[in-house]
């Protein structure tokens, strides 16, 4: 597979293909599907399994990457490039994973599969602070309101909040935020490593961080006990939300321009409503229903506005470790 380094966007970036984009929005489809595996599964089965799961499943397809990329990582990591594997795969993939599958034991579904969309906010930032990148002139305003999309999707009735709906909605912004930086190393890391070999690396330094927290806290009994059906939710979100989306985004991504995937993205939160219709039965309040307009199309709007020069590398690897 191509390298993600984001070096030299008049080459990575090609023409738009009508087939890219639809790569682009299959992939952004499936990620809004997650939440139909795991909501059932943030109240069956221990977060810590969860999250050891959708690290093993994608290491055992990737295995020969994961081979391929230790010998690559040893003979060319400098200690630095150590220290960014370290935080894309124990606080990415790992403890991120492991805050946003908390969210859903909560019983609200909404929130966390939503405010999630601020990850582009905090790679943004992370950029500029880790590899001083140039933030737009109204990337101020763009905070500003994704804070107030981000506060009307997280309570119903705003002006009555609740710990109860706060909680949630904390434990996926913590989350998103930590995806957004591991975007951030990711970056530094691509121009070493293949996306392949990388993303490889990154759930193999997942399982390794996720093993820790089931022997922590002492969750590994339940592996043994697993009931058939939560054993298919966890091979499918596992697989379908997880390594597959990642794939069918990035082979798009390769023949599409950053502003054009943004608008494919959109096919993110437009699958997660509807699952929260048809699957839940979860109608959104007239405020939330403003958040969601808020946010996306703040996200969206800042998508089409950012510059692709400075930017590129982000929206790859947004995917690579969101």
């Amino acid at each position: 597979m191509p390298n993600t380094t984001a070096t030299s966007s008049t080459s990575f970036w090609k023409p738009t293909s009508s087939k890219g984009f639809v790569f682009v929005l299959l992939g952004a489809a499936l990620w809004g599907t997650d939440a139909i595996f795991r909501k059932g599964l943030a109240s069956t089965v221990p977060t810590s399994v969860v999250v050891w799961v959708e690290q093993l499943i994608p290491l055992l397809c990737l295995l020969a990457y994961a081979l391929r990329g230790v010998r690559r990582a040893l003979a060319t990591f400098t200690a630095k490039d150590w220290i960014f594997l370290v935080m894309i795969g124990c606080g990415a993939s790992t403890v991120a994973t492991y805050l946003y599958t908390r969210a859903f034991t909560y019983g609200i579904y909404t929130t966390p599969v939503l405010l999630q969309q601020v990850q582009p906010l905090f790679a943004i930032v992370g950029a500029r602070v880790l590899l001083r990148e140039r933030l737009h002139p109204r990337f101020g305003l763009f905070v500003l309101a994704a804070l107030v999309g981000s506060y009307f999707i997280a309570f119903a009735h705003p002006s009555t909040p609740s710990f109860h709906l706060l909680a949630p909605a904390l434990l996926t912004l913590s989350a998103a935020g930590i995806w957004g930086l591991g975007t951030v190393f990711g970056r530094s890391l691509g121009a070493k490593v293949p996306f392949a070999e990388l993303t490889a690396l990154r759930v193999l330094f997942g399982l390794f961080a996720a093993t820790i927290l089931v022997a922590v806290q002492h969750d590994f009994g339940y592996l043994a006990h697993l009931s058939g059906s939560s054993s298919r939710a966890l091979l499918l979100m596992s697989l379908f939300p997880g390594l597959f989306a990642l794939l069918l985004y990035y082979i798009g991504l390769r023949a599409t321009p950053a502003s054009v995937a943004t608008l494919a993205e959109l096919a993110f939160p437009i699958t997660a409503l509807l699952v929260n219709y048809f699957d839940f039965n979860i109608n959104l309040s007239n405020w939330q229903w403003m958040g969601v307009l808020i946010l996306v199309g703040t996200i969206t709007t800042m998508g089409l506005n950012r510059r692709e020069e400075s930017l590129a590398g982000v929206d790859v690897q947004q995917i690579l470790l969101g």
